[in-house]
C-alpha cells in the first residue's frame, strides 16, 4: 500500500524535526484531509519556529473556526494582521482585520 501524503510528511519531519518548509506542507495536508487539530498542533509548533509573514496564521484561524474556538480564531486573525503588515502585505493584514471586524462583530 503506498504512503499518503500526511505520512510523507511525517517521516520527513521525523528525519529532520525542525524544518519549516516540512511542518507548513503538514499542515497544508491535514488541512485538505479535514484533521483540524492536528492541523493546529502543527501549525503552533510552525509559528514558533518560522518567520511567517502571516499565512499560517489564516491558515490557524481558519481551523480554530472549524473546531468552534472563535476567541482563539480571532487571537489569530489579528496576530496574523499585525505579522502581515510588519512583513509588507498590507491586503493581507486588511483581510485579517475585516474578517475580525465581521466574524467576531458579536463576541
Amino acid at each position: 500500500m503506498a504512503a499518503s501524503r500526511i505520512d510523507i510528511f511525517r517521516m520527513m519531519l521525523e528525519g529532520d524535526p525542525g524544518n519549516t518548509a516540512v511542518m507548513f506542507g503538514l499542515a497544508k495536508e491535514y488541512e485538505k484531509a479535514g484533521r483540524f487539530e492536528e492541523m493546529v498542533e502543527v501549525l503552533t509548533d510552525y509559528l514558533q519556529r518560522a518567520d511567517d509573514e502571516g499565512n499560517a496564521y489564516g491558515m490557524l484561524a481558519a481551523a480554530y473556526l472549524k473546531l468552534g474556538n472563535r476567541d482563539a480564531a480571532r487571537r489569530a486573525y489579528e496576530r496574523g494582521a499585525e505579522v502581515a503588515q510588519a512583513h509588507g502585505h498590507p491586503s493581507m493584514a486588511q483581510d485579517y482585520r475585516f474578517a475580525v471586524e465581521t466574524e467576531f462583530e458579536e463576541d
